[in-house]
């Protein structure tokens, strides 16, 4: 339900998709993937791993160094390196990706940015079965279906949710 980032690479006869390959590992390490993003050229390539734990509460630092290392072995395993890279695991902070509906739930009423189908500003409101309204500024209310919806946040929250 919702938006599921994905980062393509070749290997071998076909391609395939890393956000899915190591999601599973990730999960099973009590963290949930949000993104993987691979960016720069040449030398200057970053594989970015953004995650957030499975209970809610903030990363810390251990956390991520741990993950990291982790990450670094499987990606190794798999041989689907895209040549050379550094590897950054991070939480997600301020520009937090939302697409699931638990995402949505949890920081109901919290200012976002929505990418789809078109961009604009709101608040979270309700969550349902078929996607999510959002209150804008102006007062009008916007609801975007689940297959068409995706976003990150606007605000940090006060306390973490």
């Amino acid at each position: 339900m919702g938006y599921k980032p994905t980062l393509r690479l070749w290997r071998g006869g076909g391609s395939v998709d890393l956000f899915d390959e190591l999601e599973p590992l990730i999960r099973l390490a009590g963290y949930e993937l949000l993104e993987v993003r691979l960016s720069g050229e040449a030398r200057d390539r970053m594989l970015l791993v953004r995650v957030d734990r499975l209970d809610e509460q903030p990363a810390s630092v251990s956390d991520l160094s741990r993950l990291s290392r982790l990450l670094g072995l499987e990606l190794d395993k798999l041989g689907q390196a895209p040549g050379a890279y550094r590897l950054e695991v991070e939480s997600p902070g301020p520009k937090r990706p939302l697409f699931t509906r638990r995402h949505f739930e949890r920081f109901t009423g919290l200012l976002v940015r929505v990418h789809r189908p078109e961009v604009f500003r709101g608040r979270v409101g309700a969550v349902g079965d078929t996607g999510v309204t959002f209150r804008l500024t102006s007062g009008e209310e916007r609801v975007v279906s689940w297959g068409d919806l995706r976003a990150d946040l606007a605000e940090w929250p006060d306390k973490p949710r």
